[in-house]
């Protein structure tokens, strides 16, 4: 009976041995409320996990602090990544942390910021990979879930906006197992069909909800795919992967619908403003080409050859014009001067002073006697009248003194 008797340490050891072998002990995540928390000197930090069924203490040595990302207290739900071994001293088994995380959305934020934080550093979210959302399509993918809000308002919106482009639907789970690679079957689907935009899309909900949008496999299928794509997963708050990566951020899906589809009232507006616009110019143009046209006909008929034939006929008749009025002032002007030289002539003509009885002396030879001291007595002179010519002999010469005295003699 004494072969089977073990010492206490023995057993503690045995104890321990077995939960060292077991898997499943060396990497556990445990759940549960923290309590007793104590933050030792040493930098270890000691608690009690506990729920409404049991309890199990724990320890984060100070070697692992940097697992612990917020300051943890009592009273904190709690996910603990650890190990579950035995203090041999006092053979009391306990959880050994190792990285202890809020619970609920907690590890998922963790791994979203850890996953983030890789496809970042990749390069996956640079804005020169981001390729342009064209601005007319004809062809609209959609990768969401064939019922609910987001495709129901997708439709309706494009539908709206422009009846004309196609809506082509992948329907994809969106949520649970399985969804990722559903959402990467259509992103590839949709791609090699060859529409103009793809939305990935879907309604809000938790992250939980929402997570298969920020599976690494989803985000390099939109980063591989040659298709414009927008991202329109959850609320406008909610954030994932996808909406990193994809070429254009929606806050909703309905907002996806109204970046993706042109609206075409939009463009009837414009193309009429356009038309008003070319009408208004060429109605312009033809004003003015017709202005154009009086002014050169105009200009025309001046320089056509008649015109000019008739411009110069009509200047040549004013020249004549004028050249007959300065002919007849200049006529007039001599007839004037001509009267006056007659009118001169006439009061020194011979004739008139002949007829007035008056007579012209001329020697027997014809040479005029101009004064008395022309000839002498005796000469023969010859008295021209108006009626005939009277020769005479000078008995006597008297000059202009004898002239004087035989007038006074005379009275």
């Amino acid at each position: 009976m004494t072969k089977n008797v073990y010492t206490v340490g023995q057993v503690n050891s045995y104890i321990k041995n077995m939960f060292t072998q077991d898997f499943m002990m060396n990497r556990i995540y445990v759940k549960g409320e923290a309590s007793n928390c104590k933050y030792h000197t040493s930098g270890h930090i000691y608690f009690t996990l506990k729920d409404e069924t049991g309890a199990i203490n724990g320890v984060l040595f100070a070697g692992n602090r940097k697992g612990l990302a917020f300051p943890m207290k009592n009273g904190d739900n709690v996910i603990v990544l650890g190990s579950i071994s035995v203090y041999e001293r006092d053979g009391k088994y306990q959880l050994y942390a190792r990285e202890i995380l809020p619970d609920g959305e907690g590890i998922l934020s963790q791994r979203y910021e850890r996953l983030k934080q890789e496809l970042e550093e990749m390069g996956m979210f640079a804005q020169e990979y981001k390729q342009p959302i064209p601005k007319y399509i004809k062809s609209l993918g959609i990768v969401t879930a064939p019922t609910g809000a987001a495709i129901r308002d997708i439709q309706n919106i494009s539908r709206r906006r422009n009846p004309y482009v196609q809506p082509i639907l992948f329907p994809a789970l969106v949520q649970g197992e399985g969804a990722a690679a559903s959402i990467v079957d259509g992103i590839h689907a949709l791609d090699q069909f060859g529409v103009d935009v793809i939305i990935l899309g879907r309604g809000g909900g938790s992250i939980e909800d929402l997570w298969a949008f920020n599976e690494e496999i989803v985000a390099r299928a939109i980063f591989e795919c040659q298709t414009p794509t927008i991202s329109a997963v959850g609320h406008e708050t909610d954030f994932t992967i996808a909406d990193y990566v994809a070429d254009l951020r929606a806050p909703t899906p309905s907002a996806a619908a109204e970046l993706a589809v042109y609206d075409i009232r939009e463009a009837e507006g414009l193309l009429l403003s356009l038309r008003l616009g070319l009408d208004r110019g060429i109605s312009g143009k033809l004003e003015h080409s017709r202005e154009l046209a009086v002014q050169y006909g105009k200009r025309l008929g001046i320089l056509a050859p008649g015109s000019q034939i008739n411009e110069k006929r009509q200047a040549a008749a004013d020249l004549e014009e004028k050249l007959r009025m300065r002919m007849e002032a200049i006529l007039m002007q001599k007839k004037h001067r001509l009267e006056l030289y007659a009118q001169n002539l006439e009061a020194a003509s011979p004739v008139r002073k002949l007829s007035q009885g008056y007579a012209f002396l001329t020697e027997k030879g014809g040479r005029a006697i101009h004064s008395a001291a022309d000839v002498a007595p005796g000469s023969i002179i010859d008295a021209h009248m108006l009626d005939g010519r009277i020769r005479a002999e000078v008995k006597e010469v008297l000059g202009e003194q004898a002239r004087a005295e035989t007038r006074l003699a005379g009275r």
